[in-house]
């Protein structure tokens, strides 16, 4: 099956889908990473922020105090609220299992909202999906 390109199509043509959101571009370029062991705090809930992730391999756990909130795995993104309204995090996030990374820095973020189409629709794409999953679990 033909992966999704940069400019938001899936190989074949066609429009993505909300459910198709890849980040995989930062996995495939040679982005530093980070490693956390299991049970690990990668960051908490009020903290300062000045990147997001993209997991390569493993699951994390986002949650706030003992509320879960979602489980995100390879080629998915954390962290990224703060880097978009420039406050604290808004929940802790936990290594499910090892888990590496890829940190995204604000200058990169904006790089690629700047110069790569469809980057910033792929992002809003991720909070659009996470809030309407909030919104029918209240």
């Amino acid at each position: 099956m033909p992966k999704p390109d940069d400019t938001g199509r899936d190989g074949h043509g066609d429009e993505m889908s909300d459910n198709e959101v890849d980040f995989g571009l930062f996995v495939r370029r040679e982005f530093p990473t980070r490693f956390f062991a299991k049970g690990n705090t990668i960051f908490r809930e009020g903290e300062q922020a000045d990147e997001f992730f993209v997991v390569v391999h493993g699951e994390v756990e986002v949650r706030s105090g003992n509320r879960w909130f979602e489980t995100v795995g390879p080629n998915g993104i954390f962290g990224e609220m703060a880097i978009i309204d420039d406050s604290t995090r808004s929940a802790t996030v936990v290594a499910l299992t090892d888990v590496t990374v890829v940190p995204i820095q604000e200058q990169q973020f904006l790089f690629m909202v700047k110069h790569t189409p469809f980057f910033a629709l792929r992002v809003m794409r991720v909070l659009a999906n996470r809030l309407r999953r909030q919104n029918k679990a209240a």
